[in-house]
């Protein structure tokens, strides 16, 4: 009996040789991209965009490759980041890929599909702007806009399913954006700042934590400035057709 028990104990090392080379790598590894997607998050917060950007690269090779949904998550907030570091070009060219990955997949995970698509349809919103400042023709910029109400209105559509009556009123203002924007002449749409991106939460139309901006001693209330978020969509156009 003693015997058995000091071969057990000598084996100890053995089984934790075993783990910290096997399974327990992987573990490592995960504990290492959540030490970067914490590091992102508080760079975000920060308005350290660049920083974010890097961190979630950094993250994203040492997702173990069976985890797929991990990566598309890290991928899916590092496109976000990038639209707000200046990277449009590149976030929008991986949300689309990103997007028909989980359009193939035969039970993608429906709330990601969902912010990949707001998040894939805001960056056609802003592509279009841009392409359209550029003096692109409407060949050019046109598919990229009918895209971005297709997937609005497939949002649009999924809120009214689920009967979410906020979502579906936000989904309908962005269609509203899209289709002015497609509209609007060249010669209206130069005159127009192109909107900037923001990360608050409630907070962008005057409103934050659900109080809303007091008046001025003096003064009317301001009407709040839309900016809304890369994650969210394109601000509507409220001053009328």
């Amino acid at each position: 009996m003693r015997i058995m028990l000091l071969l057990c104990w000598g084996l100890v090392p053995f089984f934790l040789g075993a783990y910290h080379y096997g399974p327990g790598q992987a573990q490592l590894k995960l504990d290492d991209v959540d030490r970067r997607v914490k590091a992102a998050q508080t760079a975000e917060e920060q308005g350290n965009w660049n920083q974010a950007v890097a961190l979630y690269n950094e993250a994203l090779p040492m997702v173990p490759s069976d985890n797929v949904k991990e990566a598309q998550k890290l991928r899916l907030e590092r496109d976000k980041a990038m639209m707000f570091n200046g990277q449009l070009p590149d976030a929008y060219l991986d949300l689309q890929a990103l997007l028909d990955e989980l359009q193939a997949e035969e039970k993608p995970d429906q709330e990601l599909l969902k912010q990949t698509r707001s998040a894939m349809a805001n960056a056609e919103y802003y592509v279009t702007w841009t392409l359209r400042l550029e003096g692109v023709g409407k060949e050019g910029w046109e598919p990229i806009i009918e895209s971005s109400r297709q997937n609005y209105r497939l949002l649009a559509e999924n809120a009214a399913k689920a009967d979410n009556k906020s979502e579906l009123k936000e989904q309908q203002e962005n269609l509203e954006a899209v289709i002015r924007l497609a509209n609007l002449d060249l010669t209206d749409l130069q005159g127009i700042p192109i909107p900037k991106q923001c990360k608050c939460k409630g907070c962008c139309n005057g409103v934050c934590n659900g109080k809303k901006k007091g008046k001025k001693k003096g003064k009317g209330q301001k009407k709040a400035k839309d900016n809304r978020g890369a994650s969210a969509s394109p601000p509507p156009d409220k001053s009328g057709s």
